[in-house]
């Protein structure tokens, strides 16, 4: 049996993503949230995973380009996203253990 935790996304320790995109990963056994901070300006290119991910926009304006499975964001300004990822992200739980 796991142990629940309650963690603030706003005081998660901080990583970069990517240029201009800090992340603050939260895992659970089956899926996890992940708060993203997106510097005005930035883009992220296309790119394609196997994970069902949903992204609400809480602040700012992010533009999307989506192509069957391949997708790709454009900041306008500041903007803070909630993505959803199902299941878990691996390759970001790595990251987060460094």
């Amino acid at each position: 049996m796991s142990r629940a935790r309650v963690v603030s996304l706003r005081e998660a320790e901080r990583l970069e993503l990517a240029a201009g995109v800090t992340m603050r990963p939260q895992f659970g056994e089956g899926a996890m949230l992940n708060l993203l901070e997106f510097d005005s300006g930035t883009v992220v290119p296309a790119h394609a995973h196997p994970h069902e991910q949903l992204g609400p926009v809480l602040e700012g304006r992010l533009a999307l380009t989506v192509d069957g499975v391949e997708h790709a964001a454009r900041s306008d300004g500041r903007c803070l996203v909630l993505d959803v990822f199902q299941p878990a992200r691996e390759d970001y739980r790595e990251r987060a253990r460094r």
